[in-house]
């Protein structure tokens, strides 16, 4: 039975007085989001479903919820487009998955559950031409069966399908008890009748996590990536990544490393309009449960990236050149132009360029969100005796159940190579990428709309900064965009 939607688009809800919103990263108007779903550009357009709880700020009744965008940056929030059915194997929710496009029908494959999860099944639905409605396969489960040999039930999901040269291939998310982290590879002629082949790849528990979530596998330049979600059982949860061959049904990884060390995860990839690869992925938040049903909504999903490859087979990611169109006012500094501990600008919603000779100073970096008092920010760090990249969160008075915690990655710089900051603060969200390659994402609820200073440490070290305002995605531009030569503050 088709799902049912309203022919109308979802009314944007924003509240001028949240400073924790972020104002050009997409969330529904209001209630639960997590992990992206579903990602394809469809004639013309890019679409975005998402896990969706309709119901409130908290982690329930999972629907597909749907957002389309010219540019994958200003967002359209549409009906929800695929909803549980009672006595179904997808009653207890839809969970994530991906999307393909099969001769010319749009063809949506996500893992169905019980009641309490403990049943997980992958399912199949076919849309309409415009994404709106979706047809669920009479047939479902496609896959109802786990493999013995894992030794366990619970832990089985998140499809994600590609077409080989022979027949179709599906890797999926679970692990093995005892061992690790698996994602298994399966294989199909027409979509609905799939035969197991064997694990993909199996990771070491105590080393990249007990259980796999949200697996990307597809080619990149001469290489394949794989791209999973670890749970882990003494650190925070995080995006991991290795790069490999993918030869006669199997892959043989020759580097392996975090994508992100932050709050990023359940990562989903798929082409952009020219071919080239892009990456989505939810943004957890960091702070109480409490706070975020007060607040009335909860998750964010970060800007997309554009993926490459370096020539040591390293992920290279860079936000969409669109976002570029929502810069307006502009603050550049070169080198000498900082002094210490001075403001350079203010503002929760910017977009900043950095770079640092880290052969002046071993540590450098930014202070955002920073206070008058100094007593509450978020500082961006590099260590070049350590070879890390941080951040480090402080609060004044630490809210019950905010993760405070510093975050770090790895991140060592070529011969000759000064470090390159990308930060994308946007309310509570902080997207950190360094030269390309390491990244981490934060999250940071000022106390205050006050609390919005911006900082250079190790000013000498400093050889360029770029500062822009951003412009909201959800209504128009206050101001006009400037030229690049304007005043600093």
């Amino acid at each position: 039975m088709p799902i049912a939607s309203r022919d109308s688009s979802i009314p944007r809800l924003l509240d001028a007085t949240d400073i924790h919103r972020p104002r050009y990263h997409f969330l529904p108007a209001a209630n639960w989001m997590n992990d992206p779903n579903g990602v394809i550009f469809w004639q013309g357009q890019y679409h975005l479903f998402f896990q969706y709880n309709p119901d409130g700020a908290w982690h329930a009744n999972m629907h597909w919820g749907h957002a389309i965008s010219a540019d994958l940056v200003r967002w359209q929030e549409l009906p929800i487009a695929i909803a549980p059915t009672p006595n179904s194997p997808d009653q207890g929710g839809i969970f994530s998955g991906c999307m393909v496009d099969d001769a010319g029908t749009p063809t949506a494959f996500y893992t169905g559950v019980n009641d309490d999860y403990t049943v997980q099944a992958q399912c199949l639905a076919r849309g309409s031409d415009d994404l709106r409605e979706w047809q669920k396969h009479p047939g479902n489960p496609v896959i109802g069966e786990v493999p013995p040999a894992l030794g366990q039930r619970r832990d089985f999901r998140d499809p994600f399908v590609w077409r080989g040269e022979s027949c179709w291939y599906m890797a999926l998310a679970s692990h093995i008890v005892g061992v690790g982290g698996a994602v298994l590879l399966y294989r199909s002629q027409n979509l609905t009748d799939w035969q197991y082949a064997h694990p993909l790849y199996v990771g070491e528990k105590a080393r990249n996590g007990r259980n796999y979530e949200c697996p990307n596998f597809f080619p990149l330049g001469d290489m394949w990536v794989l791209i999973v979600s670890a749970q882990l059982d003494h650190a925070p949860a995080q995006t991991l990544y290795w790069v490999g061959r993918f030869e006669n049904e199997r892959f043989y990884p020759e580097h392996e490393a975090v994508y992100d060390a932050g709050c990023s995860y359940a990562s989903l990839c798929g082409n952009a309009a020219d071919g080239g690869m892009l990456i989505y992925s939810w943004l957890r938040e960091e702070r109480s449960r409490a706070a975020q049903r007060e607040s009335g909504w909860t998750g964010v999903q970060a800007v997309p990236r554009t993926l490459s490859l370096d020539a040591q087979n390293r992920l290279v990611s860079q936000p969409v050149a669109a976002l570029q169109t929502l810069r307006s006012a502009h603050f550049h500094y070169s080198a000498g132009e900082v002094a210490a501990g001075c403001l350079v600008a203010r503002g929760l919603s910017l977009d900043i360029e950095a770079n640092f000779d880290t052969a002046v100073a071993p540590r450098c970096g930014l202070e955002v969100a920073l206070s008058a008092d100094g007593c509450e920010k978020a500082a961006i760090l590099y260590d070049s005796e350590t070879q890390t990249l941080q951040v480090k969160r402080q609060y004044r008075n630490p809210p019950p159940d905010y993760a405070d915690e510093t975050q770090g990655i790895p991140h060592r710089l070529d011969a000759g190579e000064t470090l390159q900051l990308r930060v994308l603060l946007d309310g509570s969200v902080i997207e950190v990428i360094a030269n390309g390659r390491a990244r981490i994402t934060s999250r940071f609820y000022v106390s205050d709309a006050a609390n919005d200073g911006l900082r250079v440490l190790a000013t000498e070290a400093l050889r360029g900064l770029d500062i822009w305002e951003m412009s909201s995605i959800w209504q128009p531009p206050s101001v006009p965009p400037t030229s690049q030569g304007e005043e600093n503050p």
